[in-house]
């Protein structure tokens, strides 16, 4: 239980220890160059940018530790965030754990975030981080959908699917990250359900405990990088950021 006289303290997961396997072989999805930087500096900056942030605990790949930690050295972080780097598990879930578990006790909102959405604007993480700590137990950044969503029954690749509904697009949101939680309820929900039982985040996590998520607006820069293509559209995005606003 946290001491209410003692200003809530937030904390940044960012779970890196995935292969990426859609940007094609070799290095880790996290550790490919945006703009010359690996996209993973460029999510721990996002992440640090926020005044309310002031642990970044980084999981890397299972071997990778070292190696990350000696990149994020190379790209210093203002004085008032620590960061931590820890070797990641075989799943995202397990992952998640590990970074979990090297959190400092005084933390207890924790964010979670893909370090494959490196330009998350430093406002949505604000906006995340205040729902927690005006209550909520976990919140999610999301974006209405611009497209049509139909259910299909799926079928053996390149196979026409048969469309089986239409869901109402008014009630669809495209969901984003950080996910923000208060820290017990996420580790409940680490702890109680096993991964695979239908939920793909954090928060379908906590949805499975019965605990209410709530949504807040998300931003359109905030997408994942997770085919060549996205990787063209972030150098984009950070050519104009760099231009305009002295981004580095």
């Amino acid at each position: 239980m946290s001491d209410p006289s003692r200003p809530l303290r937030t904390a940044a997961v960012i779970p890196a220890a995935g292969r990426g396997v859609r940007l094609g072989p070799g290095t880790p999805k996290a550790l490919r160059t945006l703009g010359g930087t690996p996209m993973l500096v460029h999510a721990v900056r996002a992440m640090a940018a926020s005044r309310a942030v002031s642990v970044i605990v980084v999981v890397a790949p299972p071997d990778g530790a070292a190696e990350v930690s000696r990149l994020l050295d190379e790209h210093p972080l203002p004085e008032r965030t620590e960061l931590r780097v820890v070797p990641g598990g075989g799943t995202r879930q397990e992952s998640v754990q590990l970074g979990l578990a090297a959190l400092p006790d005084t933390i207890d909102v924790v964010l979670v975030h893909d370090a494959a959405r490196p330009l998350v604007p430093v406002d949505t993480v604000d906006a995340v981080v205040a729902a927690v700590r005006a209550g909520a137990p976990a919140v999610v950044p999301a974006l209405p959908l611009a497209d049509t969503v139909k259910q299909v029954d799926p079928q053996p690749q390149g196979a026409p699917e048969p469309v089986v509904g239409t869901p109402e697009r008014a009630l669809l949101r495209a969901v984003q990250t950080p996910q923000g939680f208060d820290l017990a309820t996420l580790r409940k929900a680490h702890d109680t359900v096993v991964e695979g039982e239908g939920a793909t985040d954090d928060a379908g996590l906590v949805e499975r405990l019965g605990s209410p998520v709530v949504v807040v607006p998300g931003h359109e820069e905030a997408f994942k990088v997770t085919r060549p293509l996205d990787l063209v559209l972030a150098e984009a995005v950070l050519a104009r950021r760099r231009a305009t606003d002295g981004y580095v």
